[in-house]
């Protein structure tokens, strides 16, 4: 039955500790990005564009209308929440929205100049949708991803637990062992 319920072996476990270093950035990437998307929707609602209108209308240099807006107050407030949650649940938000954006970018090229563009994207849409895709990605993969990790990343010793334990006990004999080698049954 468990085997039914999870199929592959994965879950989001929080390996990081809740006072690591890695989880500020984390919460930045989350917080700064959701921060500039409630911005742009606020502004786009405040300029009362239509809900689904492509006349062209722009905010920040980026193409909106008053779903585009609402869309990305939403994500916006998400970030936000992923930013006050934190650690690897912020990591996690960050990367899943980033695959969102970059994927959302690649449809809306595809949907540019056809009637099915109700979000009203132009190029800079796409654009900035790529641009904040691999930002929340970069964010929520920093210290997380990578052939390269320390040993003492949580990470690293999450999905290295054996060789972990194996150099936790050496750091600990290493401590317990005299400074220099004794000599034993020799005279010096």
């Amino acid at each position: 039955m468990e085997r039914m319920l999870h199929p592959v072996n994965a879950q989001l476990d929080d390996h990081l500790p809740s006072d690591h270093k890695l989880g500020q950035v984390y919460r930045v990437g989350a917080g700064l990005t959701g921060l500039l998307l409630v911005v742009f929707g606020i502004l786009g609602l405040v300029n009362q564009i239509g809900f689904f209108d492509t006349g062209g209308d722009t905010v920040l240099a980026l193409n909106t209308n008053g779903a585009l807006s609402v869309l990305s107050i939403c994500i916006g407030a998400l970030l936000i929440y992923g930013m006050v949650v934190g650690g690897t649940f912020a990591s996690t938000l960050n990367i899943v929205l980033g695959v969102l954006f970059i994927a959302s970018g690649f449809v809306n090229l595809a949907l540019l100049d056809t009637e099915l563009n109700f979000l009203a994207f132009k190029i800079q849409n796409v654009l900035f949708s790529f641009v904040v895709g691999v930002m929340l990605m970069w964010f929520g993969m920093y210290g997380r991803v990578g052939s390269a990790l320390p040993h003492d990343n949580p990470y690293w010793r999450a999905r290295h637990p054996e060789q972990a334990a194996r150099e936790d006990r050496a750091r600990r004999v290493q401590g317990r062992a005299p400074a220099t080698p004794v000599m034993h049954g020799r005279c010096p």
